[in-house]
């Protein structure tokens, strides 16, 4: 099985700029995600879309392929599925036709290759039942969700009653919400291809995975000192 993971990362970041090569924990961001690739027992190519030259020198010399994404797929409003798909386009030109494609998310660096290849395990064991994809979520409870509030009237929408709030244990048993991490999504080629997306018609979810999505100066701080952590105990 050819299994391809694709690393989109562009130079263009407003929140936090150039944070994909910028240093975390004295490292580049994306090289996190270059090491889970390639160190998964799945992963038989990994690949880098990039339209940068400065970050594709980076790439390179952490000893991952690029390639190169056309100007116009990486504006502000450009989604990822067009970009994993030009990947795959270019490199049937190659000859090379994977038959599944893993987006790994570059602003996730505390997802590892042990991570990644429970999430594949978890896709093998569920194929033959007519699973085409899986993608990393997380559990949280309804009582941490969706509180929306006008600053000018004060006025509150959410989803529940606030007055008459579920206990997380009920919500958690009963009504339990489930939400993407960013971190790693597996889907069939070929389904890719059909939908145009990076979540199949049967997902699965995997729901074991770290948390920790770089948006924002605070979050490249504070998943900083997190890697320094664990660099610290090994």
């Amino acid at each position: 099985m050819e299994v391809l993971a694709i690393i989109p990362v562009r130079g263009g970041s407003k929140g936090v700029p150039g944070k994909n090569i910028k240093l975390l924990a004295g490292r580049p961001l994306v090289a996190y995600t270059i090491d889970a690739a390639h160190n998964s027992k799945y992963v038989t190519r990994t690949v880098v879309s990039t339209e940068s030259p400065k970050i594709k020198e980076v790439v390179l010399s952490l000893g991952a392929e690029v390639v190169d994404r056309p100007a116009e797929l990486a504006q502000d409003e450009t989604k990822t599925a067009p970009v994993l798909l030009q990947v795959v386009d270019e490199l049937a030109k190659q000859n090379y036709h994977p038959d599944v494609v893993i987006l790994l998310q570059a602003t996730c660096p505390l997802r590892d290759s042990k991570e990644l290849d429970e999430a594949f395990e978890l896709f093998l064991e569920n194929e033959e039942k007519g699973c085409d994809s899986v993608f990393a979520a997380r559990r949280i409870g309804i009582t941490h969700a969706m509180w929306s509030q006008n600053p000018d009237t004060c006025e509150y929408q959410g989803l529940y009653d606030y007055r008459h709030r579920p206990r997380r244990q009920d919500t958690d048993r009963h009504y339990p919400l489930l939400i993407e991490t960013g971190a790693t999504y597996i889907i069939k080629t070929d389904v890719m291809k059909e939908v145009k997306d990076f979540i199949g018609k049967k997902p699965l979810l995997y729901l074991n995975g770290s948390v920790g999505d770089i948006d924002t100066a605070e979050d490249f701080e504070n998943i900083g000192k997190i890697i320094e952590q664990r660099q610290s105990v090994q």
